[in-house]
């Protein structure tokens, strides 16, 4: 398979330099990049009838954490929005479930496309995990599922929403809400959104969307989900040395397994 039958490069010629360079423009301006239309239908036909098949080898957990992904602090209270917890939920299959000739597969390992990454969000190396699970994952949420509040690690996250819910599972969020640069972790703008004070914006994107997100300053969530239909979406991770993996602890945590 080749990158036109995966990409809609009319669309999207993420071989041209003056669209990486326009599409950076965007990310650093709106901190959110949505590039409709991104994957071929018949390509994403077969993602869906992939990540589908796949569901019965998904790890499904349930976690607390503070939106900044930290430990709890002895130094603030419980209910210090440094220590306040909210709840993810969701199932997850690995890299090593997602197969050689999968457009996932494909599009994840084109240089070309690794280069148009590299050009719209300004990193010079980009490598995948080093460990056998964490480079390509597919999340499912189904009904009642979520992804609570949360500020990333990462200075990007790479997403492709496979399959959309019939209700909920908006991708809500606060475009700049802390800076971590600086050590400014914000906890009175967290507070009132964790109040509910804060109205958050909604990124709208459909199936065959690729994302691109800037979450380690901006603030995050996936709504429940309030159909019956899962929501699907794979996520694409590089990092921009070689050699990294997701330690074991975590590894456990998220995939419920090492390898």
């Amino acid at each position: 398979m080749i990158l036109s039958d995966i990409v809609n490069l009319a669309a999207h010629p993420i071989t041209d330099r003056s669209f990486g360079e326009s599409c950076q423009t965007t990310l650093n301006r709106d901190g959110a990049l949505v590039l409709r239309g991104f994957i071929q239908a018949s390509a994403l036909e077969a993602i869906q009838a992939e990540a589908v098949a796949a569901a019965d080898k998904a790890y499904f957990c349930t976690q607390n954490h503070s939106v900044y992904l930290t430990p709890n602090d002895p130094a603030f209270a419980e209910d210090h929005p440094r220590n306040r917890q909210v709840v993810s939920s969701k199932g997850c299959i690995c890299d090593d479930d997602i197969a050689a000739n999968s457009p996932l597969r494909q599009l994840y390992d084109s240089e070309d496309f690794r280069a148009f990454i590299k050009a719209t969000t300004g990193e010079t190396e980009l490598h995948a995990y080093a460990d056998p699970l964490s480079s390509i994952n597919v999340h499912y949420h189904e009904k009642g599922q979520e992804l609570g509040w949360h500020f990333d690690n990462s200075s990007f996250a790479i997403t492709l929403l496979i399959q959309a819910a019939t209700a909920g599972s908006r991708f809500e969020y606060v475009k700049d809400l802390r800076n971590a640069d600086a050590g400014n972790m914000n906890y009175d703008g967290v507070q009132q959104l964790l109040d509910g004070e804060t109205k958050p914006d909604v990124l709208d994107h459909a199936p065959g969307d690729l994302v691109l997100f800037r979450g380690r300053n901006s603030i995050h969530r996936v709504a429940p989900n309030e159909g019956d239909t899962t929501r699907m979406l794979a996520v694409l991770a590089y990092n921009n040395a070689p050699g990294v993996e997701l330690s074991e602890s975590a590894r456990m945590t998220f995939y419920g397994r090492l390898g």
